[in-house]
């Protein structure tokens, strides 16, 4: 086994309001907030597709310093008013100790970005919460170092670990990164824990999302995060490989099929 204590847990604790046991875990939102009107839309679309969780992201961290880093406090905020008058529970990334106390207030999932894979104390920081905790794999990590980040949330007391594979920097520079589907099958025999894939970061191409989301479902995955926006030629984060509503529409449909 790869981890001593992670190997114990003989079912996901994932709450009372998000029991993956039952359904797969579907997450669709835009990388980034950009407005009320822009999330309150996608939001409700989504939602009328059935999905579970809306996903926008209000602190951004951006590899130049001088793209969109997000609407930070203010993006917390439309996110709440939008969660609550459409009725949807929200993800978004906490990036430091300090903004995880924000993101915990608003949040019902707290996601851990692929940047902060290893960053222990938030980690540590992470695992004293009551809420369930979105590990995204770093874009250089290996599985046992994945595990081990997984380690620092759990020995904290918090179990409550959702495992998201969103690809691995290698020596192709056809896609953004290359997804590791090996991973899931991996993660759930030695972990216990659940585990999703995040086809839009994994490709960085909208047009292999969808063949990639069928991959992740057919060898095990218990859910996706989907980059959704309603005109991606215009997004300020990540709109290259953001689905539009037509494009997801058509993705949940044969994801059901």
């Amino acid at each position: 086994m790869l981890s001593k204590m992670l190997s114990n847990i003989k079912k996901p604790i994932i709450g009372s309001s998000l029991d993956m046991s039952k359904e797969k875990l579907i997450i669709g939102g835009p990388c980034a907030i950009e407005s009320y009107e822009q999330l309150k839309e996608t939001a409700v679309f989504i939602k009328s597709l059935g999905v579970n969780v809306l996903r926008g992201g209000a602190y951004k961290p951006r590899t130049s310093p001088f793209s969109f880093q997000g609407m930070r406090k203010e993006g917390l905020d439309i996110l709440v008013s939008v969660k609550r008058e459409v009725g949807i529970m929200a993800i978004t990334e906490a990036i430091d100790e300090r903004s995880l106390e924000e993101v915990y207030e608003v949040s019902d999932i707290i996601q851990i970005g692929s940047r902060n894979m290893q960053n222990f104390s938030l980690l540590s920081e992470a695992g004293k919460l009551n809420k369930p905790v979105l590990l995204k794999r770093g874009m250089s990590a290996t599985i046992k170092e994945w595990v081990n980040a997984a380690e620092y949330i759990a020995k904290e007391g918090n179990t409550d670990i959702i495992m998201c594979e969103r690809g691995i920097r290698t020596f192709n520079d056809y896609t953004r990164n290359t997804l590791d589907l090996s991973a899931v099958p991996i993660i759930k025999q030695e972990t216990g824990l659940s585990i999703i894939v995040d086809p839009s970061h994994g490709t960085g191409k909208r047009n292999l999302i969808k063949p990639m989301s069928l991959a992740a479902m057919a060898c095990g995955a218990d859910g996706l995060i989907i980059e959704v926006h309603p005109d991606p030629s215009r997004a300020l984060s990540d709109g290259e490989q953001s689905l539009n509503f037509k494009d997801f529409t058509d993705l949940v449909k044969a994801l059901r099929g």
